[in-house]
């Protein structure tokens, strides 16, 4: 390989490329005690011809080398493996891979590749030492519910119409004429419902059920709750929660609740007793300017919440019959939280708590349960946000939803993007590689191996809708979500195709009385999302392995997924394109695989070519020697 292909680095000569990411093959230990020592690999292709390797590690803020020794024991006549050990000296370590020798004479690897200038410290190669992050979460596979539009059980027949309220029968359209009429229209889904349907979930293969707001309010999401210290009468109640964790964890299901650091209700008894008294504690809990008062984008009915309030802190953190404490303990059963408009939460001008009320979050959190998660709502850049102390993870906006809208999205008829106010544009999987390449290279990886991928969310239009014509793109997009590095969160109904082209349209009830009508349920997608949730549940690849472009052209991503004694390549496709060949020497193993999905791959004696004549999902598992 010459110099100049080293530094454009194109894609077709990635895996000529040294790597490392920080999954397990790579890292000795992604989550180490402060002060430990952790044994780093690089693989650097043999015909590069590197001579030494050091690592830049930063240590109380200024740089350090520390040189790398050949691992004989995973070296091979293709690849050598360069070992080096550093210190956990810092909370966050920040590193990078210094080569000397080689086409260019030297050359940078970090997280977005190899450079061959100087690079800013910003996509280093990160490690978080002293906050380690709930192991389960990394086979976890996610189901997001709205409680109104999921299920409805006999008990909700006998509930009151609650006066706020507009009550609409399950079939009925949702009522789009205005945003107050479709919060206000009730279908009366409750968690008793949900428990009669956990064997859907189940069957399909999630592990985690994530459920938008159960908190007593004045419309159908419950963003504007006016008490957190009760279950919903509508949903059922305090009962009807420990009802559905008890049934979802005799299944081995957890159950995430989805709370609201950043505002409450109009009506929130908090904010009630600090309008009817300005020397109430609860007047430090908001941001009052005389008679008015901050709220959420200025909408007056979600007022925000000051977390410069050490009575608020207590209340929200740290009382154990508090908000976080309480769900979490036998009140609720719950196994962890979703933060609603997580990024806002804490700043209002020259106010900034924002990562005090992330550690108050996770340290109340794990409190109360040990083994607890906290995922956060952030849709853009979160690599100032997400430092490891705090959140667990984030909602993965911009590292993979919008990326896959990019390249899946129908040309034609493509969406806004959560408020953007340009549609979202088409491009091809060189764009999509790079975006996730950039954005995946600014998060430690235990962080990103615990952030939610989502292909939407009952905030955004529906996958179905935003494909257009072909239901093999959502397929496509599927692929995707379940073979990528992160938690795969899906919106329910997404696996039987429901529709929605924004946020309010995309919240329909769920068409239980339609299995039969194709156009309500599609069994074809059904089928698919349980087989590729069921491909993830049994590769170690897939769930915990690193992540090494190989290809990305307009049509087509291909990707390996390594873990120590398993890899996975993975091959997804949007439309027909020319056959991708590979050297099998480069991917000693793949003639021989454990499993397949799909039929994309032929092997010939020398390479893997893989086609597609449409949408396409392939992927080709096999063995390989344990640590390689």
């Amino acid at each position: 390989m010459t110099a100049e292909a080293l530094s454009l680095a194109p894609t077709a000569t990635w895996l000529a490329q040294p790597h490392h990411d920080g999954s397990g093959l790579y890292v000795s230990d992604e989550s180490p005690e402060l002060g430990a020592t952790v044994s780093l690999w690089l693989r650097v292709p043999a015909t590069l011809d590197v001579q030494a390797v050091a690592v830049r590690q930063v240590l109380d803020g200024e740089p350090f080398f520390t040189k790398a020794t050949v691992d004989r024991g995973r070296s091979t006549e293709v690849d050598t493996w360069w070992r080096a050990r550093i210190v956990a000296h810092n909370p966050v370590t920040s590193y990078r891979w210094l080569l000397s020798g080689g086409p260019a004479g030297w050359a940078w690897v970090n997280g977005t590749g190899v450079h061959l200038r100087d690079v800013p410290d910003a996509a280093d190669f990160r490690i978080v030492a002293g906050h380690p992050a709930p192991d389960w979460a990394l086979d976890a596979t996610v189901y997001q519910i709205f409680p109104d539009r999921f299920a409805r059980s006999g008990a909700a027949d006998s509930r009151p119409t609650p006066a706020w309220a507009t009550a609409a029968a399950w079939d009925e359209p949702v009522d789009l004429s205005s945003g107050d009429a479709c919060s206000r229209q009730l279908y009366g889904g409750d968690l008793d419902g949900i428990v009669e349907h956990l064997d859907h979930i189940a069957d399909l293969g999630f592990d985690v059920v994530y459920l938008t707001p159960f908190f007593p309010a004045r419309s159908a999401h419950r963003y504007d709750a006016h008490t957190f210290a009760q279950v919903d009468p509508v949903l059922g109640g305090d009962e009807a929660l420990r009802r559905l964790t008890d049934a979802a964890h005799a299944r081995g299901i957890r159950v995430l609740g989805d709370f609201t650091s950043n505002h409450t209700g109009v009506t929130h008894e908090w904010f009630v007793a600090a309008q009817r008294d300005p020397a109430a504690p609860e007047r430090d809990f908001y941001y009052f300017d005389g008679d008015g008062y901050a709220a959420w984008l200025g909408v007056p009915t979600l007022p925000k919440l000051n977390h410069a309030s050490p009575v608020l802190r207590q209340r929200i953190f740290d009382d154990p019959d508090g908000v976080v404490r309480k769900w979490l303990g036998p009140a609720g059963g719950l196994d962890g939280w979703r933060v609603d408009v997580a990024n806002m939460s804490g700043r209002f001008k020259g106010a900034d708590h924002y990562h005090q009320v992330a550690r108050d979050m996770r340290t109340a959190t794990l409190a109360a349960r040990p083994d607890g998660i906290v995922v956060a709502e952030h849709c853009h850049d979160v690599s100032t946000d997400l430092v490891g102390d705090g959140w667990h993870g984030v909602m993965n906006y911009m590292g993979f939803t919008r990326p896959v809208w990019t390249w899946l999205a129908d040309p034609d008829d493509a969406p806004e993007f959560l408020g953007q106010p340009v549609p979202v544009p088409h491009v091809g999987g060189d764009l999509v590689a790079e975006a996730m390449r950039d954005f995946g290279s600014r998060i430690a990886w235990s962080l990103r191996t615990r952030s939610f991928n989502l292909l939407g969310s009952h905030d955004t239009s529906r996958i179905r809708t935003l494909v257009g014509a072909d239901a093999r793109l959502v397929e496509v997009g599927a692929g995707l979500l379940f073979t990528m590095p992160g938690i795969p969160m899906v919106t329910y109904g997404d696996e039987v195709g429901m529709r929605g082209s924004y946020g309010e349209d995309g919240r329909r009830p769920m068409p239980w009385g339609h299995v039969d009508d194709d156009a309500l349920w599609d069994a074809r997608l059904h089928a698919a999302y349980r087989d590729l949730v069921a491909l993830r549940r049994d590769s170690v690849a897939l769930r915990r392995g690193g992540l090494r472009w190989v290809y990305a052209a307009r049509d087509v991503l291909v990707y390996l997924r390594e873990a120590p004694g398993e890899t996975a390549l993975v091959h997804v496709a949007r439309s027909a394109h020319d056959p991708v060949r590979i050297d099998l020497r480069q991917l000693p193993g793949a003639d021989r695989p454990t499993r397949e999905f799909g039929t994309t791959a032929t092997v010939s004696t020398s390479t893997l070519d893989l086609m597609a004549d449409g949408p396409t999902v392939g992927v080709r598992i096999w063995s390989t020697a344990e640590g390689v």
